[in-house]
């Protein structure tokens, strides 16, 4: 699904150049669960960024589904993001002012769903995720946890082919956290393609396999030897 090769990411400033991805190979496979770690600076959330498409690469080349993306314009790139990536953030994102229904059927406008379709679907994910019971609240009337299962109903209304996870339970709690991973290892399981960045040993777990970076450079790529075994209730 996805295949990175030599790519590079650099920021600059006037005085200063600072490398966040160096030359970097790497290949997921359609399916997969994937845990990036690694320290505050090491280029985690750059990667995510260049995967997801909302950053560009500075060299290199980057293959998505068979494309080589490398070359695509902001166009290009955002209707191939709207129709085949989710995200979920660490800050959920929502919308104060729109009920949990319309922030998750946000997506589907854009992608000009038709209304009945759009409900339908909106419907349907909310359920899956346990949170339709609230879908008349505002955010600020959700407790964290329920606005990130919002925040995955979003992601996933639009059936996407890769699901990108920036630190996922960063601001909930142990229970919570919990639920939220357990949700996102059902949904690999589902045949979800994930790639999660995380600071949590314990989340890292739920992942299929382990990628490390260190000032912009995979140092360890492996299978998880530690994976849980969880189910989504």
């Amino acid at each position: 699904m996805i295949e990175l090769n030599q790519l590079s990411r650099v920021f600059r400033t006037q005085d200063v150049e600072t490398t966040a991805l160096n030359k970097i190979n790497l290949t997921v496979a359609e399916g997969e669960f994937v845990a990036v770690m690694g320290p505050s600076g090491c280029g985690k959330s750059t990667l995510l960024s260049v995967i997801g498409m909302l950053d560009s690469p500075d060299g290199g080349e980057y293959i998505f589904n068979g494309q080589n993306i490398s070359g695509f314009g902001e166009r290009k790139l955002s209707k191939l993001r709207k129709c085949s990536i989710g995200f979920v953030f660490q800050s959920f994102n929502l919308i104060d002012d729109l009920t949990v229904f319309e922030n998750v059927a946000l997506p589907l406008q854009y992608l000009k769903v038709k209304t009945k379709e759009r409900k339908q679907r909106v419907d349907a994910i909310l359920k899956q995720v346990g949170i339709d019971h609230r879908s008349d609240h505002l955010p600020q009337q959700l407790s964290g946890g329920q606005q990130q299962r919002v925040a995955v109903a979003r992601a996933l209304v639009i059936k996407p082919k890769l699901i990108l996870a920036d630190e996922p339970t960063g601001n909930l709690d142990s229970k919570n956290g919990e639920e939220v991973m357990a949700m996102l290892r059902q949904l690999n399981a589902d045949g979800t393609t994930v790639i999660m960045v995380t600071h949590s040993e314990h989340d890292a777990k739920y992942a299929s396999r382990i990628i490390r970076l260190f000032d912009g450079q995979i140092m360890l790529d492996k299978a998880s030897d530690a994976a849980c075994e969880v189910q989504y209730a």
